[in-house]
């Protein structure tokens, strides 16, 4: 099971493996598309609320068209009334009437008529009075009227008289003199409705019209749609009153319609609706255009990056073998700061191997050196310790600790041979197996110091011989001994002193002239391999040493980065 999960994921690796081009467009589209997605989202519903919008702005357009009509109604109705209660018309004066109404309607573009049951006119303020009149233009509205007997507001009609297309407003007067039931009526031209519905209370691409209830037009503000004519959308008389949409003559049209109900006219306001939506298909290949232009300069764009990726790639890459060839490696400056990054590191990568493979053979060299010399050590070991041990037992134990000491120096030496190896690590690692259970017996102290591996395997051996001495005669021979060690570098100068206090010293340990094997480590291996200055005290309560090297002698790296004793 597990073998065919990474063979199927080994499988969809290989399948995935693609140009850094191909990966470069992949992730443009993805950041593209959503882009553009949500845009058009937004987009859309801006359009949707800008559409709400205007929706809303055309029914309060259609609103206020239908409230100044009827107020224009209305106001003709009040003048009837007024111009109805005349005296002159109640003494049946009709020239004085007519004289009066003809001032009253001066400027108004309106006229009065009085009508008879007959439709005979017997007033007219557009004839002279005294001249002939005609009959009504309108007989059906005249009909209804007086059969209403209400005010009416006529359909649109051609008016004989002025022969343009007028309507009428009729209001019923019942009268019991000789002239009868009568209309007094006010006749007015459709065209003076047209301010009601100018342009400038639409929205651009609209027009508006006014319907009579046959469904005729009584004015528009389309010039193409006539007065007097039906409304060229067939199905108005059926429109519902709010926004709808109608098809006529294979245009479709969005539309909203009002109803008067003072003046039984509807108000209908259409544009057709590739003109209302022109705006959001604009908006729409705008968008669709600049995101196809965006995408064709960013995708150009990717591959000039990922053509300068590539080849920034392959120069890695060339370097890369010639680096596993062991060939010198240059840093190649990149306008991709990454690719700049890694050709540094394999530059010094180069470098770094270069210089590990001279130390190798420093390293090499030195081994095949401290061999030989760790040989000569051992033999001088065998030598000393032969001929200063009595029993084989007493031989083989003391050779054996001396060898283990050899032993950890070598450790540290090999762990710390490129930085040196710290004066303290040393201290305690060859002193470790001689530490009491009381730590207070034995203190170790001293600033960071470090040491050549030459340098320190031999005071590793100088220290293990005095704690040797220290634990079969000195202070650590019983159970209140105590020593202490120091260090210091003082002038160039690295001071060491070993101090053991409260030892059980006899006579013969006391005597100046006696020498153990410790002693000739310290006098041989210190004096002669690094010039160091001894001097050994002997107290009361235990030996004291005293070592003297010149910081040079060390061979550890100063902080400046030159060569000498190294500092706290």
């Amino acid at each position: 099971m597990r073998q065919r999960t990474i063979s199927g994921l080994s499988g969809l690796r290989k399948s995935l493996r693609r140009p850094l081009a191909f990966y470069l467009a992949a992730l443009l589209l993805v950041a593209i598309i959503p882009s553009f997605l949500f845009s058009m989202a937004v987009l859309k519903r801006s359009m949707d609320d800008q559409e709400r919008v205007v929706t809303a702005l055309l029914k309060a357009s259609t609103g206020s068209v239908t409230r100044a009509v009827e107020r224009e109604v209305d106001g003709m109705l009040t003048t009837l009334r007024v111009l109805a209660s005349s005296r002159t018309l109640e003494n049946e004066d009709l020239g004085a009437f007519y004289r009066r109404a003809s001032s009253a309607l001066a400027g108004t573009g309106m006229n009065l008529l009085i009508i008879d049951r007959s439709y005979q006119q017997l007033v007219n303020t557009r004839i002279p009075f005294g001249q002939p009149l005609g009959r009504a233009s309108d007989p059906v509205s005249v009909d209804q009227a007086f059969r209403s007997g209400a005010p009416l507001v006529s359909t649109v009609f051609f008016g004989r008289t002025a022969q343009t297309w007028v309507f009428n407003v009729y209001l019923p007067i019942f009268s019991a003199n000789r002239h009868g039931d009568y209309l007094m009526t006010l006749t007015r031209d459709a065209v003076s409705l047209e301010r009601s519905i100018g342009r400038d209370v639409l929205s651009p691409g609209w027009n508006a019209a006014i319907i009579d209830g046959a469904g005729d037009v009584v004015a528009a503000s389309d010039p193409k749609v006539e007065p007097g004519k039906p409304f060229f959308m067939s199905i108005v008389p059926s429109l519902r009153v709010g926004v709808g949409e109608a098809d006529e003559g294979g245009t479709r049209y969005r539309t909203v319609t009002e109803f008067s109900v003072l003046s039984g006219w509807k108000i209908v306001a259409w544009a057709k609706a590739s003109d209302v939506e022109a705006a959001a298909r604009r908006s729409y290949a705008w968008l669709a255009g600049g995101a196809l232009v965006f995408a064709a300069i960013a995708l150009g764009i990717s591959l000039a990056i990922a053509r300068m990726m590539s080849r920034g790639v392959r120069l890695l890459a060339d370097d890369a073998r010639r680096l596993g060839q062991g060939e010198p490696v240059a840093m190649r400056p990149h306008m991709v700061e990454e690719v700049t990054i890694v050709s540094t590191a394999l530059s010094e990568a180069a470098a770094e191997r270069v210089r590990a493979e001279a130390e190798i053979r420093f390293l090499m060299r030195e081994v095949a050196h401290r061999s030989k010399n760790q040989l000569s050590v051992i033999q001088s070991m065998l030598t000393q310790s032969a001929a200063s041990l009595e029993s084989r037992q007493d031989f083989v134990d003391t050779f054996r600790r001396r060898v283990a000491g050899l032993a950890r120096s070598t450790d540290l030496m090999i762990a710390n041979a490129a930085q040196g190896i710290d004066m303290d690590e040393l201290a305690h690692n060859q002193l470790q197996p001689f530490l009491p259970d009381d730590g207070d017996r034995f203190h170790i102290s001293g600033p960071p110091v470090l040491l050549d591996a030459q340098v320190s395997q031999t005071l590793g051996m100088a220290l293990h011989e005095l704690a040797t001495n220290a634990t079969k005669y000195g202070a650590l021979a019983n159970a209140t001994g105590r020593v202490d060690l120091s260090w210091i570098l003082d002038e160039g100068t690295f001071r060491l002193v070993w101090r053991e206090s409260r030892a059980d010293l006899t006579p013969e340990m006391r005597a100046p002239g006696r020498k153990g094997f410790g002693t000739l480590v310290l006098e041989r291996m210190l004096g002669m391999s690094l010039d160091a200055r001894l001097q050994r005290l002997m107290h009361e309560d235990g030996i004291e040493w005293r070592v003297e090297i010149d910081s040079a002698r060390l061979n550890t790296p100063a902080p400046d980065g030159g060569q000498g004793a190294a500092a706290e």
